[in-house]
């Protein structure tokens, strides 16, 4: 279907709002200008699409520019006539396929989440590539700063695999997210990568 545009597009949506009832018949639309602000478009605009709608007979324009709302079944037959109705509700399809796929995808991120945080403990043997997980206290420099910040892997040679922060993990975080107190790092590297990491962490501001 062409889309349509301009000031067609919103005498359609306002004829939708018509039959909606979000506009009822006998009531007054706002002015010109409230609703150039509304659709951010010039008053030229609003007037011709007050003017399509005018033309079909779905509202009503006194001398003094007042819009009065005078037909909701017409309002209906134009949006039907324009196939407005059809692409509504093509929109709310594909919105529900979205959250359909959306629900999908939630649920292999749980799986995989779940795979790695259970591999973390399952792992805790296997040299030199186990993850080990790693507390950040209140008194640790490193509080307040995002990983880019502390050049995390060039002084520890750990990368980090998960975030855990509460309940919420954070899978592969990125060097702006911002450290703190409590967060648990789940990182990996060679044997020495714990000991190192603890001590960096373990680093209070005071001595920074």
């Amino acid at each position: 279907m062409q889309e349509v545009t301009g000031y067609k597009s919103i005498a359609l949506d306002i004829a939708q709002r018509i039959v909606s009832g979000e506009f009822p018949v006998q009531s007054k639309i706002s002015g010109r200008s409230l609703l150039a602000s509304q659709y951010h478009v010039s008053p030229e605009t609003i007037r011709k699409a007050i003017g399509l709608l005018k033309d079909e007979n779905i509202v009503f324009v006194s001398q003094g520019k007042e819009i009065v709302i005078v037909s909701d079944q017409n309002a209906f037959d134009y949006i039907t006539r324009n196939n407005y109705l059809k692409s509504v509700y093509s929109l709310k399809q594909e919105l529900q396929l979205l959250l359909v796929h959306k629900k999908e995808i939630d649920t292999k991120f749980e799986v995989l989440l779940t795979g790695i945080i259970n591999a973390s403990d399952r792992l805790q043997n296997l040299k030199p590539y186990h993850p080990v997980e790693i507390k950040v206290t209140n008194i640790s420099h490193v509080v307040g700063k995002t990983i880019a910040n502390l050049q995390f892997w060039q002084n520890t040679g750990a990368t980090i695999v998960a975030l855990r922060r509460g309940t919420q993990v954070s899978i592969s975080p990125g060097p702006h997210v911002i450290l703190r107190e409590d967060d648990v790092l789940v990182v990996v590297g060679d044997g020495q990568v714990q000991e190192r990491t603890e001590r960096f962490l373990n680093i209070p501001l005071q001595e920074e």
